[in-house]
C-alpha cells in the first residue's frame, strides 16, 4: 500500500509548474503523508487481512452447517 501512496503522490506533485520544483520533495512527503493518515482514518485492512478473516469466516460457515445438521438429525 505505501508504494501505490508514493506514486499517487508523485503523481500530485508532478502537477507543480516548474519554477517550484525545488519544493516538489518536500510536496511529496507532505501529501503521502497526508494521504497515509487519511487512509488509517478509514480504518481500511490490508488484503491479506481481508483474506485472511474470509477464510476464518469461510471456516465458521462451515462448522455452523455441520452443527445444524447434527441438530437434525438429534431431532
Amino acid at each position: 500500500m505505501n508504494e501505490s501512496l508514493e506514486q499517487l503522490a508523485k503523481r500530485i506533485s508532478s502537477l507543480i509548474p516548474g519554477d517550484v520544483k525545488n519544493l516538489q520533495n518536500d510536496f511529496e512527503n507532505n501529501v503521502h503523508s497526508l494521504l497515509q493518515s487519511s487512509l488509517t482514518k478509514m480504518n481500511l485492512v490490508t488484503r491479506e487481512e481481508f483474506d485472511v478473516q474470509s477464510a476464518v469466516l469461510q471456516r465458521t460457515r462451515e462448522k455452523l452447517e455441520q452443527l445444524e445438521k447434527q441438530i437434525e438429525k438429534l431431532k
